[in-house]
Formats: structure tokens, C-alpha cells, sequence
């Protein structure tokens, strides 16, 4: 039912920023709750922010906390990613997701029904 197609990633040097998009197609993003989860190579891909669809409940990864702002537009039907204090760990494909059912398990990836074709982020030291 959903159509997404990530942006926004590159190669910086640590320390620098990053933001990510995530354009949705259809009419009824607003009511799909939303995730971004990254993979490094050789590596389980691994939860990093969830947003509601409302927008009220978000929840970060400790890894990314303080660092990373998980955001959403619904009139634009876009999801952000504002990644601060980029470091070489974050060196990963960045993916959103959505999914209609508002899981509760939203840190895992099979709770979720659609998937981005990935952004690739690398990091320097």
C-alpha cells in the first residue's frame, strides 16, 4: 500500500551531519507508524528511531540517543532522520519502514510491512 524511497545519505567526516528523507507515496501516510533501522556489512540490521503516526511517541536506540532526531511531515508524507555528530560506527545502508498495524515490538524489523531501498551513510575519521 506504501511506496518508500530514501535520500539524503553520503560520505562526511565525524562530527559532521547528515539528514536523511523518507518520501512516502499514497494518501494514508499519516496513519502508518514509521522506523528507521540501518545495516553495517556482516551485521544484523539493527533498529535506530520509531515515530507514531501522530508523532507522539518516539523511541531511540542508545546508541543513536542525543545524536539522532527522528521527525515526520504528514502533509509532505515525508519522514526525517537529522543524524548529529556523525561517527565511523554509524557507517551503515540507512532504512525506513512503515507499518499500518502500530506495533508494539517496533524495534524489530519484522514488525514492519514496507521498506526503502536503503541510503548508504559512510563516515570518516
Amino acid at each position: 500500500q506504501v511506496q518508500l524511497v530514501e535520500s539524503g545519505g553520503g560520505l562526511v567526516q565525524a562530527g559532521d551531519s547528515l539528514r536523511l528523507s523518507c518520501a512516502a507515496s499514497g494518501r494514508t501516510f499519516s496513519n502508518y507508524d514509521m522506523g528507521w533501522f540501518r545495516q553495517a556489512p556482516g551485521k544484523e540490521r539493527e533498529f535506530v528511531a520509531f515515530i507514531s503516526w501522530s508523532g507522539g511517541w518516539i523511541t531511540y536506540a542508545d546508541s543513536v540517543k542525543g545524536r539522532f532526531t527522528i521527525s515526520r511531515d504528514n502533509v509532505k508524507n515525508t519522514a526525517y532522520l537529522q543524524m548529529n555528530s556523525l561517527q565511523p560506527a554509524d557507517t551503515a545502508v540507512y532504512y525506513c519502514a512503515a507499518t499500518g498495524k502500530s506495533p508494539q515490538a517496533m524495534t524489530i524489523a519484522a514488525s514492519y510491512d514496507y521498506w526503502g531501498q536503503g541510503t548508504q551513510v559512510t563516515v570518516s575519521s
